[in-house]
C-alpha cells in the first residue's frame, strides 16, 4: 500500500513580475543601438559598431524574453502538467545564443583592425560612451528592482556587459585623444568579446544543468533525507529526486518508510512534518510516498 502527498511552497521565492524593467531595457536596447550605428559610422569605431550589433542583439533577446517570460507565468495544464516556467530558462538560452553570435561577429570585425588600425572621430567616440552609460545605467537601475529569474539574469548580464563597454570606451576614447593610438579601439572591443564570452560560457552551463534536470545547488538532498529521518515513527527515506524547473521553483520526490501501525492519522502530521522540513530547504512543489516496513518498493531507481 502507498499513499501519496502534493505539496506546493511558495513562501521562499517571490515570482511577480511587474515586465516595466525588461520593457524599459527593451526600448533603451533598440533606440540606442540606431544612434550606435549612425554614431559608429560617423566616428569609425569598430569597438562602437561591434557594440551597435550586441546591442541590436540585445534588444531581440529581451524582446524574446519579455514573450517567455509571460508565458512562464501561465499555470499548468494537461500539456504542461508542472506549468510553463521552463520558457524562462528557454527565453536564457535564446539570449546566450544571441550574445555568442554577436561576440562572434565583433572579432571578425576588430582582428583586422589591429593589423591595420584606422583614424578616429574620438570627440565623438567620447559623446556615444557618456549617453551608452546613461542608457544602460537606466535599465540595469530599472530592471535589478525586479525579482530575478535565469532569463532576466540573462539580460542583466546582456546589461552589465554593455555598461563595462561603453566605460571602457569611455577610457579608450580618453588615452586615444590623448596618445593618437587608434590601435586601442579594437583591443578594447577584443577585451569586451573575451570577457563577454567567458560569461556567456558560463550562463550555459547553469541553463544546461537545469534543462538535464541536475540537482539544483541550493537544495540538500541528504540534509533533506537526515531531517526526515529524525521525525518520530520514520524508519527510512529513500528514492530521492530533486529538479529545478527555472533555477528558481524547485521540485522533489520522496519515499517515507513507516511502520505497519501507523494510522491515517498519524500520516496526516507527519507528511505535514516533512513540507515544513522541505519548505525550509529551498523545495517549493513535494510529493511523498508513503511505504510501510517490509513493502517492497516498486518504482525506487
Amino acid at each position: 500500500m502507498h499513499e501519496h502527498t502534493h505539496a506546493h511552497n511558495h513562501g521562499h521565492h517571490d515570482h511577480s513580475h511587474s515586465g516595466k524593467g525588461m520593457k524599459t531595457a527593451f526600448f533603451l536596447n533598440g533606440g540606442f543601438a540606431i544612434i550606435e550605428f549612425i554614431g559608429g559610422i560617423y566616428t569609425n569605431s569598430t569597438a562602437i559598431l561591434s557594440d551597435a550589433i550586441h546591442d541590436m542583439g540585445d534588444a531581440a533577446a529581451i524582446g524574446a524574453s519579455i514573450y517567455l517570460e509571460k508565458v512562464a507565468k501561465k499555470g499548468r495544464d494537461k500539456k504542461y502538467s508542472y506549468g510553463y516556467k521552463r520558457y524562462s530558462p528557454l527565453a536564457a538560452l535564446i539570449n546566450t545564443i544571441i550574445l555568442l553570435t554577436g561576440s562572434t561577429v565583433v572579432l571578425y570585425q576588430a582582428i583586422p583592425r589591429l593589423l591595420a588600425p584606422e583614424p578616429l572621430n574620438t570627440n565623438g567616440m567620447l559623446l556615444l560612451a557618456v549617453l551608452g552609460i546613461l542608457f544602460n545605467g537606466v535599465a540595469v537601475f530599472r530592471l535589478k528592482s525586479e525579482s530575478s529569474t535565469l532569463s532576466k539574469r540573462a539580460i542583466m548580464l546582456h546589461l552589465m556587459e554593455d555598461l563595462l563597454g561603453w566605460a571602457a570606451v569611455l577610457v579608450g576614447s580618453v588615452l586615444i585623444k590623448l596618445t593618437g593610438w587608434t590601435i586601442i579601439d579594437p583591443i578594447m572591443s577584443l577585451g569586451i568579446t573575451i570577457y563577454i564570452l567567458y560569461n556567456v560560457f558560463r550562463n550555459l552551463s547553469s541553463i544546461f544543468k537545469i534543462f538535464m534536470q541536475t540537482a539544483p545547488d541550493d537544495v540538500d538532498a541528504d540534509e533533506i533525507k537526515a531531517r526526515i529521518m529524525e521525525l518520530e515513527h520514520v524508519k527510512d527515506v529513500h528514492d530521492i529526486h530533486v529538479w529545478s524547473m527555472d533555477g528558481n521553483y524547485h521540485i522533489a520526490t520522496i519515499h517515507v518508510v513507516v511502520s505497519h501501525q501507523f494510522t491515517a492519522a498519524q500520516q496526516v502530521i507527519l507528511k505535514r512534518q516533512i513540507v515544513e522540513i522541505t519548505e525550509a530547504l529551498e523545495v517549493n512543489h513535494l510529493t511523498t510516498e508513503i511505504e510501510f516496513e517490509n513493502e517492497t518498493c516498486e518504482k525506487c531507481d
